[in-house]
């Protein structure tokens, strides 16, 4: 995933999560946008090597420190909305 030059994050990043969920990795990815916390997801391309039936290599979602406290309040609320 590439950032617009004014979402680039800023200092340090936190790794957050890995996951092979396509669903909540793409809920995380809409609720960050629409919540303003900068993201980077890596590995996301990487199963596509394999046709994309590799589900073994997570990928793995990072955020700006300072947006850690926000993002995993958003991870929270994932977590209840699976329950």
């Amino acid at each position: 995933m590439t950032l617009s030059p004014s979402r680039e994050p800023t200092g340090a990043m936190v790794e957050l999560i890995r996951t092979t969920d396509p669903v909540l990795l793409s809920w995380l990815e809409m609720t960050f946008r629409q919540r303003g916390i900068k993201f980077v997801v890596f590995d996301a391309y990487t199963s596509t090597v394999y046709g994309g039936a590799l589900d073994a290599i997570p990928r793995r979602v990072v955020v700006c420190e300072e947006d850690l406290p926000a993002a995993l309040s958003a991870l929270a609320e994932a977590g209840d909305a699976n329950a």
